[in-house]
């Protein structure tokens, strides 16, 4: 009993003493215990009225009254009413002594307090048009052609889901804006009168880039369908091109697959095919690929040589060169890629190659993707071979030649006078100390 009434007791001190300590204890204000974060309330806010770009308007405008008081009412209706406010445009420039310059602002009070913060907004000018203009490759070195083969009597072959004139269009819309003179040949006519050095549209034809957008099938005009073009399936016509390249100081670029392993004309070779069902084309084989590097490298013509190509499959992998170029130019083909047809390192000493740009990192002594330059002191012809499996990337061929050429980005100046301006918005609590 005598423990009971000491339990009771104790129970009553304790209880006397919270409710007496519940009494005298001040608690902080509501704003305190739960505070407005005005920076972020700042930037929302500025977000908000700029979700249409009526703020940008505005922030140029600032001489329209009526546009400059919407912003005002639309800035006040978008606050909770015990925030207080200022908000200030400066003009950005790019001078050195002074970067901004106070244009105009409102307020809807004379004192904001000493509870205050702000957020900044940057808006751009609606008639200002913002954009990167490229250099273009080869204009001062005599030369900045782009020719893409987009020969309408010509078939192509492990392109596997696309056609010639499909990536012809898309090589266009990617790199035309890089070079001088971007030039679709249309037929092996036109390719006939480039490669008896006669201009399509009198643009120069030296140290001119030409894409073969038919993989592993090289459109052939119909004069050189005959002797002495015609040796070994046309490998002959392979090792012309190779001396053409040589000559002209052009780059040629294979985009996918086995290179020179066809010659297709749809007209002159209407009733043969490659073995496959695909008509207008003659297999010339391994030795096409021979035939042009004995071409390039002024050797006499001859097919005769080890095989240049291996045909395991391999992933290979983009090079840092060529993934650096990537995030530069903003062309991302996929990192990993599929290659069949690598050409062996062997290629370098016997046809006097230097590696002028590994786009796929080499594997057991194969290049999956490299583009190759002929000559020690002067270079004399280019080759890009990519051995990638049938489905073409035409990216992978467009930053293959980026980052060869590194073409600069003159980008816009956002910091130009007059385009940018900076919005300021400092906000306040109404009797927050």
């Amino acid at each position: 009993m005598i423990r009971t009434i000491e339990v009771i007791l104790v129970i009553m001190i304790i209880s006397g003493a919270f409710i007496a300590s519940s009494y005298f204890t001040v608690l902080p204000p509501s704003r305190q215990v739960s505070p407005i974060n005005l920076r972020r309330l700042s930037f929302t806010t500025l977000q908000m009225l700029d979700s249409d770009y009526d703020l940008s308007r505005a922030a140029f405008e600032t001489d329209n009254a009526t546009i400059w008081g919407g912003l005002q009412v639309a800035l006040s209706a978008s606050l909770p009413p015990n925030i207080v406010y200022n908000l200030t445009v400066y003009d950005i420039n790019d001078a050195e002594e002074q970067l901004y310059d106070y244009v105009a602002s409102f307020s809807n009070t004379e004192i904001l307090g000493a509870s205050t913060d702000i957020s900044t907004y940057t808006v751009a000018s609606s008639n200002v048009t913002f954009n990167v203009t490229p250099q273009k490759i080869g204009e001062n070195t005599n030369g900045g052609t782009l020719y893409i083969l987009n020969c309408s009597d010509a078939n192509g072959w492990w392109i596997t889901g696309y056609t010639a004139f499909s990536l012809a269009q898309d090589l266009y819309d990617l790199l035309s804006p890089y070079f001088v003179n971007t030039i679709m040949v249309q037929n092996t006519s036109q390719l006939s009168q480039i490669l008896n050095g006669n201009a399509l549209q009198g643009e120069n034809l030296r140290n001119a880039v030409i894409i073969n957008t038919c993989g592993e099938a090289v459109p052939i005009p119909t004069a050189y369908c005959q002797a002495p073009y015609n040796q070994n399936n046309y490998a002959y016509y392979s090792w012309y091109l190779g001396q053409r390249v040589n000559i002209y100081n052009w780059t040629w670029a294979s985009i996918v697959g086995y290179p020179f392993y066809y010659v297709s004309n749809t007209a002159a070779f209407s009733g043969q095919q490659n073995n496959w069902g695909i008509y207008g084309m003659q297999q010339t084989g391994g030795t096409g690929s021979i035939a042009f590097l004995r071409g390039l490298d002024n050797q006499d013509y001859s097919t005769s040589g080890t095989a240049v190509t291996d045909s395991a499959t391999r992933q290979a992998d983009l090079s840092q060169a060529v993934l650096d170029a990537c995030n530069y130019y903003g062309i991302y083909p996929s990192p990993s890629q599929t290659s069949t047809r690598a050409l062996t390192n062997g290629i370098l000493a016997t046809y006097h190659l230097t590696v002028g740009l590994h786009v796929l990192n080499p594997i057991s002594g194969y290049n999956p993707g490299t583009l190759y330059t002929h000559g020690t002191t002067n270079i004399t012809g280019s080759f890009l071979a990519l051995g990638l499996t049938r489905t073409p990337d035409v990216r992978v061929t467009a930053i293959s030649l980026l980052s060869y050429y590194q073409p600069r980005l003159y980008a816009s100046q956002y910091t130009a006078k007059g385009t940018s301006r900076l919005v300021v918005l400092q906000l306040g609590l109404v009797g927050g100390n």
